[in-house]
């Protein structure tokens, strides 16, 4: 057995910490698993469960302004993604950008969140 881990291995040590409401530990392995994918080249595709659980880590250690950059380019990549037009709006309510929220939450709405 060699000492290499997997993409998924550090995904679920990611979400282990998530669980453990270890918000930034989680979001230190996500950066590292996502920066590691898009330097050898697979440039994020497929990584969906591991962005949107980046921006979850983000939001849940008040770390508003990269949970809303995340969550953007999340929807930049998948306009109906009703999950993280949720999460969107919930960033902005917490960020006190009760306008924006609403707008957003409009958005949210129509895609069934």
């Amino acid at each position: 057995m060699t000492g290499v881990v997997s993409s998924y291995e550090r995904f679920r040590m990611a979400e282990r910490r998530f669980d453990e409401r270890d918000y930034r530990g989680a979001a230190t392995l996500l950066e590292r698993l996502l920066a590691d994918v898009e330097r050898d080249g697979g440039a994020g595709h497929g990584l969906g469960d591991a962005r949107q659980l980046l921006a979850r880590s983000y939001y849940h250690s008040a770390q508003l302004r990269r949970a809303e950059e995340t969550t953007r380019a999340i929807l930049a990549d998948d306009p109906a993604d009703a999950y993280a037009a949720l999460l969107l709006v919930r960033i902005l309510e917490r960020g006190s950008r009760r306008e924006e929220a609403a707008g957003a939450r409009r958005v949210a709405a129509a895609l069934g969140a």
